[in-house]
Parts: C-alpha cells; sequence; structure tokens
C-alpha cells in the first residue's frame, strides 16, 4: 500500500435498527471529534422539555465508546430512562488512488465493516421483551 494514498471514504447509508420512531425524534450523530459536553448540552435540553419523550444516539467506529458514554452521563442525570441498545456494523469504502498514476497500478476499492451503535432512550416505557432492552435504574 505504500504506492498508494487514500482519497476518499463513502460511508453506506446504513437504515435505523428501531420500527415506529416518531418522524420528528431527536437524533444525537456522535462523531469520533464531537465534544461531549456540548452533545450532552444540546441533548439535556431537549429532554428536559415535555415534548421531547425519545432520543436517539448513534455513532460508529471510534465514536462507539463516546456514544456509550453520552448515554451513561444522560441515564445518570435522568433518572427513570429506558433503553433499548442494537450493535450493527456499517459499511464504507476506501477508494485509493495510485501515487505515480503512470506505474501503471490500478485504483483500489476497499470494503470495510465497522461498528456501529444505536441507543434509544425513552421516558416512556418500552417493551420488555425487546432484545437489548434495559430497565430505569439497571
Amino acid at each position: 500500500m505504500e504506492n498508494y494514498k487514500k482519497t476518499k471514504i463513502v460511508e453506506k447509508p446504513c437504515p435505523l435498527p428501531f420500527m415506529d420512531l416518531p418522524p420528528n425524534i431527536i437524533e444525537m450523530k456522535v462523531k469520533d471529534g464531537s465534544k461531549i459536553r456540548n452533545l450532552m448540552a444540546y441533548a439535556m435540553g431537549k429532554m428536559e422539555l415535555d415534548s421531547v419523550r425519545q432520543i436517539l444516539f448513534t455513532g460508529s467506529g471510534k465514536a462507539v465508546s463516546k456514544t456509550i458514554t453520552c448515554v451513561e452521563i444522560m441515564k445518570r442525570r435522568l433518572k427513570e430512562l429506558h433503553q433499548i441498545t442494537k450493535v450493527l456494523f456499517k459499511q464504507i469504502e476506501e477508494i485509493w488512488e495510485p501515487i505515480v498514476p503512470e506505474a501503471g497500478l490500478d485504483a483500489l476499492t476497499v470494503k470495510r465493516n465497522i461498528p456501529a451503535i444505536c441507543v434509544l432512550l425513552s421516558k416512556d416505557a418500552l417493551d420488555p421483551q425487546e432484545p437489548g432492552y434495559q430497565a430505569p435504574g439497571s
């Protein structure tokens, strides 16, 4: 790979693993460079409103641990939140171009599956039979 340079990364869209989510649900897309204090300030402000009943945290790759941290902070500050966690894989494509095009090398496309997590937090009771369910206080 010393003769190639990575030129592009394409993330394939991945459908959310939850059915029947309200259309106006707040989705917190946690990235590797996101600041936890900024994410939590926004999420806490929204969840303290009576009209907001659910919030969805998503993160992939290096952001999985930061996503879990945000969820745990939210659960500690707002008691009585129900949680459903789904773990999945997200596909990304890396495009590698030859450094010296005259060398006769072709461009490479590398497909990788990276881990991702989706966590639904709700003030209302969720289905306890759903895999990944955690009751408040557990």
